[in-house]
């Protein structure tokens, strides 16, 4: 009984000079006690917040009407009030559906005699477009997302532009930029010149540019096509390394590539390889250079384009190119011209290098060149050939990347010019990839013009090393010469022969 008698015992009495009020708040019977008359009553409080968590939303995903939709009407098919025909396969859908394609759209509207009909056989003129692509083209009517695998954004890409598909498009077109590789980026380049979009061909070109010199990959050879790698050699933006003869020497192994498609082995060994198919065609006593016969005709707008100038201003290179007989004699006739009266300003009418901005000559003309820094750590170098005795060092240490013109204070093989003052345009541009050669760090100077004394130095660009990742690429610029008054000829010589059809 006294387990029983606690349980019905009063509750106990307040203490002395206390006593127990509600504090009146409508609803229930608050037992809160009061202190002050204008003290907050705590139940209020409580309120307030059982009120907020009554009016605060709570996510809970419920099933999709996006994916009801998807499942029975596309499908399923229920409730179709057309059937769409192509290469073989039947699609039960809904013209609700389809006008939102401008395709469909125009067909269902006006007289067109399609827009009665219950069945419609649709011809796919277009080989790039299978039942896959159109599935999933189809599909896109009737859902918010569509999952697009890189491998059949292209067939994808074909259907969406043929049924008028905008954001089907716009998909495609920002897989394909997030997805360019070694593997895709041809096949990409080729798909957005053909459906128009221009943003993806701009990034394809853009990946190429630095990835043709920096990565270079025999597989890549031999699916870039004249008219593209014609495009890629003629930029200036084009990422050399280390010079410009090795622009002709990659020409070399491409062209090789492309009149032996069978040939498969170590990129290693594809530049004596095609040295060897050369000299063989020497030794069989071929006196004519190689662009003027029948089978080098189709070569010549690529090599139209190489920077024949910063070639024969070195020994060793001007000798290669003699030797391999590629390039017809008149083209290296002209440029040994040029390049002689070029000396002669320097030298007699005391040329000091540009002085204007002329980024048009400079985009043209520019001597191309670059080094690889494998990793962190001090770099000085120079890049090789006769630049009209301006003898530039460039040096990477301590984050700075220094030009320094060298007159006295370091050896040099060749001639040094002793001019008090010299002018250069540049432009430094720095770059380092991941894995698929997508650009992940990159910084350029812009066009610059520079004036540099004797053994002077200047601190092109200071880096910060939290945006810095190895390998680091130095891409550079350099044009160390006034542009003529008359760009196209002087002195009767053709200053620029490989953009002319007469070369």
């Amino acid at each position: 009984m006294g387990s029983l008698g606690s349980r019905l015992r009063s509750p106990p009495r307040s203490p002395q000079g206390t006593a127990d009020s509600s504090c009146g708040a409508p609803g229930h019977g608050c037992k809160c006690r009061k202190r002050k008359r204008s003290s907050e009553c705590q139940c209020d409080s409580e309120t307030e917040e059982e009120d907020s968590l009554l009016n605060t939303p709570r996510r809970k995903k419920l099933k999709s009407t996006s994916k009801y939709i998807y499942q029975t009407l596309f499908l399923n098919g229920e409730n179709s009030d057309i059937r769409i025909c192509a290469l073989g396969q039947e699609w039960n859908l809904h013209k609700v559906y389809l006008c939102q394609s401008g395709y469909f759209s125009s067909m269902f509207s006006g007289s067109w005699k399609e827009s009665s009909m219950t069945s419609i056989e649709v011809e796919i003129p277009d080989q790039n477009i299978d039942t896959e692509a159109l599935q999933v083209a189809f599909g896109s009517l009737y859902r918010d997302d569509v999952l697009i695998k890189p491998s059949r954004v292209v067939s994808i890409l074909a259907a969406a532009c043929m049924l008028q598909l905008d954001g089907l498009i716009q998909q495609c077109g920002e897989t394909m930029k997030e997805t360019i590789s070694v593997k895709t980026v041809c096949n990409y380049h080729a798909s957005a010149t053909l459906y128009g979009l221009d943003s993806v061909t701009k990034k394809c070109q853009e990946w190429l540019l630095n990835n043709l010199m920096t990565h270079q990959n025999v597989d890549l050879m031999k699916e870039l096509s004249v008219m593209v790698m014609e495009q890629l050699v003629q930029s200036s933006d084009l990422l050399v390394m280390q010079v410009e003869m090795d622009v002709y020497t990659a020409l070399k192994k491409w062209m090789f590539l492309q009149l032996n498609p069978s040939w498969d082995g170590p990129i290693k060994q594809l530049l004596a390889d095609a040295d060897a198919w050369i000299c063989k065609r020497r030794k069989l006593g071929e006196e004519q250079a190689f662009l003027n016969t029948e089978q080098g005709v189709p070569f010549i707008p690529v090599f139209r384009h190489v920077r024949l100038q910063y070639i024969v201003n070195d020994l060793a290179s001007a000798r290669i190119l003699e030797r391999d007989n590629i390039v017809p004699p008149e083209w290296l006739s002209a440029v040994y011209k040029l390049q002689w009266f070029a000396m002669l300003r320097t030298e007699h009418d005391n040329d000091i290098g540009p002085q204007d901005a002329n980024k048009e000559e400079f985009e043209l003309n520019s001597m191309r060149c670059g080094r690889k820094l494998a990793k962190d750590g001090d770099y000085c170098w120079r890049w090789t050939g006769f630049n009209f005795g301006f003898d530039l060092l460039v040096t990477y240490t301590n984050r700075f990347i220094v030009f320094k013109r060298n007159t006295l204070s370091q050896p040099c093989g060749g001639a040094v010019s002793l001019q008090p003052r010299r002018h250069i345009a540049y432009r430094l541009r720095l770059a380092s990839f991941d894995s698929s050669g997508k650009l992940v760090c990159s910084r350029s100077t812009g066009y610059q013009l520079l004036t540099l004394e004797k053994d002077q130095e200047y601190v092109v660009m200071n880096l910060d090393s939290r945006l810095l990742t190895f390998p680091l690429y130095v891409c550079c610029n350099f044009l160390y010469t006034s542009p003529p008054s008359d760009r196209q000829t002087e002195y009767g010589v053709v200053l620029n022969p490989g953009w002319t059809k007469s070369a």
